[in-house]
């Protein structure tokens, strides 16, 4: 398969973003609040990544200090996957994905503090225009007050968590990193159910339909696509894959308008707001590539 992929990496890397697409789909398909939905992803991604590390023989070559900051970072993982859903569920898979890809903004803001750089000086352009376009869709779509606000705490949590990611990724795997955080990620569920005296996650028999889509979610949307990147990202420039990851909410806008119909249709003004930030994100990608 491996050699396939590097055949045709380009579109192995498209296909890619069109899985990773599918996911807030997946989040509004399934019936379970986000807490259970969160908990059944990332514990099926969890067991899925430690059966490919255990096959490669790699389980257990992580340093005990490593493993212990993963944990942390997972924590951060764990609570954008709880908002993000959130946001679809009480909202759309637009609302949210829209959303999501303004953790370019919270880049901007925070990547100085966090590597001690300077700020750039396009970066804070786009970064108002996005807030501005943001405050367009939301002046427009009130009545998706509390999907805009889980979306945007969402963002927030995966700039952080993609930053404390990036002081692991050149000593620990990518495929260990994400088993870790999976981990992390079920253990604090866990626990909030266990205070919450919510026992129904280990109780309640699921239906037939979500058990498939949960299944679906937590090994072809979270964890073989994390393995398959690792391995694409050896035969790409660093360019083309953000350039593709970028399309992942345009994606998502679509499949969701051909499956929800309807439900999924917003007004005209949420898709030009939608317009500019995405295009916004694109040409942030852009201008670091020239740098």
């Amino acid at each position: 398969m491996y050699n396939i992929l590097k055949k045709y990496k380009l579109t192995s890397l498209h296909l890619m973003v069109v899985v990773l697409g599918l996911t807030g789909v997946f989040g509004k398909l399934i019936s379970l609040s986000a807490i259970h939905l969160v908990w059944y992803r990332m514990g099926i991604a969890f067991i899925s990544i430690a059966i490919f590390l255990a096959f490669k023989k790699q389980l257990f070559s992580v340093s005990k200090k490593d493993f212990l900051g993963l944990l942390g970072v997972g924590a951060l993982v764990t609570f954008h996957w709880l908002c993000f859903f959130e946001s679809i569920k009480v909202s759309t898979v637009s609302v949210a994905v829209v959303c999501l890809a303004t953790s370019s903004l919270f880049s901007a803001l925070i990547e100085p503090f966090f590597f001690k750089r300077k700020f750039l000086f396009y970066e804070v352009i786009m970064g108002v225009v996005v807030v501005v376009a943001l405050a367009f869709i939301m002046g427009t779509e009130t009545k998706y007050f509390w999907g805009y606000f889980y979306g945007i705490m969402a963002a927030l949590l995966a700039t952080l968590f993609t930053l404390f990611n990036a002081k692991y990724i050149n000593k620990v795997g990518a495929a260990k990193i994400t088993m870790i955080e999976m981990l992390s990620g079920v253990i604090i569920i866990s626990c909030i159910l266990f205070f919450q005296q919510d026992y129904t996650v280990f109780t309640t028999k699921i239906s037939v339909t979500d058990l498939t889509y949960l299944i679906l979610l937590g090994t072809l949307c979270t964890a073989m696509v994390f393995v398959w990147l690792t391995e694409i990202m050896r035969h790409i420039t660093p360019y083309s894959l953000i350039m593709a990851i970028n399309l992942e909410p345009v994606y998502s806008i679509i499949f969701a308008l051909i499956i929800f119909g309807d439900n999924e249709l917003m007004s005209s003004s949420f898709y030009l707001g939608s317009c500019v930030i995405i295009g916004i994100v694109f040409l942030d990608g852009y201008l670091k590539n020239r740098q």
